[in-house]
C-alpha cells in the first residue's frame, strides 16, 4: 500500500490570506498567526499576499478570484463570526463555509476555512491566541500540509 501524507518542511509555494475586517481585533490576530506560521515554515514573506474584505460574507468571492488566478498554491480564509440574538449568524456561517468548500472543489486549490464561529467575543479571543491557541496558525499549517499532499498526486 502506498501512503501519502503532507509534510511541513520545504513545502514553499505562494499563499493568499483573505481576511474579514469585521471583528478586526480578533481577525488581526488570526492574520498575524497565519503569516508567522507560514514564515516559520520557510515561506518567504513576498510569497504571501493579504486581502482585506469588509465582512465574512465577502470572503468567498475573493477566495474564488485568488484560487482561479493560478497564482496561489492555497488560499486561507480568515474571519470571526460571533453569534448574536438573531439567526443572521447561521446564514453567514453556512454561506461562508459552503462557499469556501465549493471553491476548493471547483478549482483544486485548497481553500482553508480559518473563520472562527463562536458564541461570544471571549471565545473568539481565546481562539485567536490565548487559551485555545491561534487558529490562524492552525489554518496556515493545514494549508501547507494540503499543498504538500496534493503535490504527491502530481508525480
Amino acid at each position: 500500500m502506498n501512503i501519502h501524507k503532507g509534510g511541513l518542511s520545504a513545502v514553499g509555494g505562494r499563499y493568499a490570506l483573505v481576511a474579514s475586517r469585521f471583528n478586526e481585533l480578533v481577525v488581526d490576530s488570526l492574520v498575524k498567526g497565519a503569516q508567522d506560521s507560514l514564515v516559520r515554515h520557510d515561506v518567504p514573506e513576498d510569497q504571501i499576499d493579504l486581502f482585506w474584505v469588509p465582512g465574512a460574507m465577502e470572503v468567498p468571492v475573493v477566495c474564488s478570484r485568488a484560487a482561479k488566478s493560478g497564482r496561489y498554491d492555497a488560499v486561507i480564509a480568515l474571519g470571526a463570526v460571533i453569534r448574536g440574538a438573531t439567526p443572521h449568524f447561521d446564514v453567514v456561517v453556512n454561506a461562508v463555509a459552503g462557499g469556501c468548500a465549493h471553491i476548493s472543489l471547483e478549482t483544486d486549490v485548497p481553500v482553508i476555512f480559518g473563520v472562527l464561529t463562536t458564541d461570544s467575543i471571549e471565545q473568539a479571543l481565546e481562539r485567536a491566541g490565548t487559551k485555545a491557541g491561534n487558529q490562524g496558525r492552525h489554518a496556515a499549517v493545514t494549508a501547507l500540509e494540503m499543498v504538500s499532499v496534493l503535490r504527491t498526486l502530481e508525480d
